[in-house]
C-alpha cells in the first residue's frame, strides 16, 4: 500500500511527494509486528537500490502470506534528484544525506529530513541502500561505524555482502541518516555497490537475496531463501589507497575484485595527446581491490582504486 510520508509545495502548482510501500500480511495478527525499512534515492544519481526496491516489492507482495511483520519500501527519499539525474535536491544546490535529523522548523528540505526519520524510527533493522559515484565501481558491502560495529556486524553478515568495511568514528558524518537513526536506537546498515548512474543487475540480485536472509533471521519473513556469502570482515587498517599522481586517462590492466600482489601492475595514466604513459599504477601491498576507478579522466590526487588487505589468496 502505497503512502506518503512527507510533501512540500513547489513553484508553479507542483508539489515534492516522498512515499513508502507498506507490504504486510493483513491476516496476521494485529499486534505489535517487526518492521523492517528499505530506504535508497537519497542522491539521485545513485540508482541501483531502484531494482533492488523493484524486487523485492515484486517478491513480497505476490508471496505476501509469508510474512509475518512488516517491510516499508522507500525507492526514492530524494525523487526530484531521480527525476533530474542529480545527486543533491535539485533547486537548492543540497546534498539530502547532510541534513538529518532535520527540524519542523527548519527549511523545507530539514522538514522533509525531520519527517522521514520520525516515520522510519522504531523500526527493527533499516538497511540504507546507495551506489557509488560516477567515478568508481564499488563491490557489494556494507558500511559501519565502529561505534555501532558490535551491534550492526551480525545484521550485516546476514546481508551477504561481499564485504563489511568498519569504518573509524572521525570518518562519519553525523549529520547523515544512517547516523541519526543509529543514534535513535533504530539499527540501521549502510550499503554501498556498484557505479553511479547505473544498474548492476548481479550486485542488485546479490543484496536482494541477502535482505530476504536477514529478514528471515529476524522473523519478518517465512518464505523461501537462497544461501548467501560469508562476507569478509575488514576494518580501517586493512584498506589501502591507491591515488594519480598525474593527469591523463586511467587505463586499467586489472579487474575489480580480484586479488593483486605488492608492485603488481594496475594500470596506466596516459597523456591522450603524445601517447605517453604519464604513471605506471602498481599496488602498494597483497590484497584484493575492491573499489577501481570506472570514469578514466584522472587529476593528481584522484581516487585509482582502494585495496582491502590481508585477503590475498583467500
Amino acid at each position: 500500500m502505497l503512502e506518503t510520508i512527507a510533501q512540500a509545495a513547489l513553484a508553479v502548482n507542483e508539489n515534492l511527494v516522498i512515499r513508502k510501500n507498506r507490504i504486510s500480511n493483513m491476516a496476521r495478527s494485529t499486534k505489535r509486528k517487526k518492521r523492517a525499512c528499505i530506504v535508497t534515492g537519497t542522491h539521485g544519481d545513485e540508482l541501483e537500490g531502484q531494482l533492488v526496491c523493484a524486487r523485492l516489492a515484486d517478491i513480497l507482495t505476490r508471496e505476501s502470506s509469508k510474512l509475518e511483520g512488516i517491510v516499508d519500501i522507500y525507492p526514492a527519499l530524494n525523487p526530484l534528484g531521480v527525476d533530474s539525474i542529480q545527486r543533491g535536491m535539485p533547486m537548492f544546490d543540497l546534498d539530502m544525506n547532510r541534513i538529518f535529523p532535520g527540524t519542523p522548523d527548519g527549511t523545507m528540505a530539514e522538514h522533509i529530513a525531520y519527517d522521514i526519520i520520525n516515520d522510519i524510527k522504531g523500526a527493527d533493522i533499516c538497511i540504507d541502500i546507495h551506489a557509488s559515484n560516477i567515478y568508481l565501481r564499488e563491490i557489494p558491502q556494507v558500511r559501519i561505524n565502529e561505534i555501532t560495529a558490535d551491534e550492526l556486524v551480525p545484521y550485516a553478515e546476514m546481508l551477504g555482502t561481499d564485504f563489511i568495511w568498519v569504518h573509524s568514528s572521525a570518518t562519519v558524518l553525523e549529520s547523515t541518516l544512517a547516523y541519526s537513526l543509529n543514534s535513535i536506537g533504530t539499527k540501521t546498515l549502510v550499503v554501498e555497490m556498484g557505479v553511479g548512474m547505473r544498474i548492476t543487475k548481479e550486485y542488485c540480485d546479490q543484496l536482494v537475496k541477502g535482505i530476504l536472509n536477514l529478514l528471515k533471521n529476524i522473523g519478518i519473513w517465512t518464505g523461501e531463501t537462497e544461501p548467501v556469502r560469508k562476507a569478509i570482515l575488514s576494518t580501517d587498517h586493512d584498506v589501502s589507497f591507491v591515488n594519480s599522481s598525474a593527469a591523463g586517462i586511467f587505463v586499467p590492466t586489472v579487474e575489480h575484485w580480484v586479488d593483486i600482489k605488492k608492485g603488481e601492475h594496475i594500470g596506466d595514466v596516459l597523456d591522450p595527446a603524445t601517447g605517453r604513459v604519464e604513471e605506471y599504477v602498481t599496488s602498494p601491498c597483497d590484497g584484493r581491490i575492491f573499489t577501481l576507478r570506472e570514469y578514466p579522466v584522472v587529476y593528481g590526487g584522484s581516487l585509482i582504486a582502494r585495496i582491502l588487505g590481508g585477503v590475498h589468496n583467500a
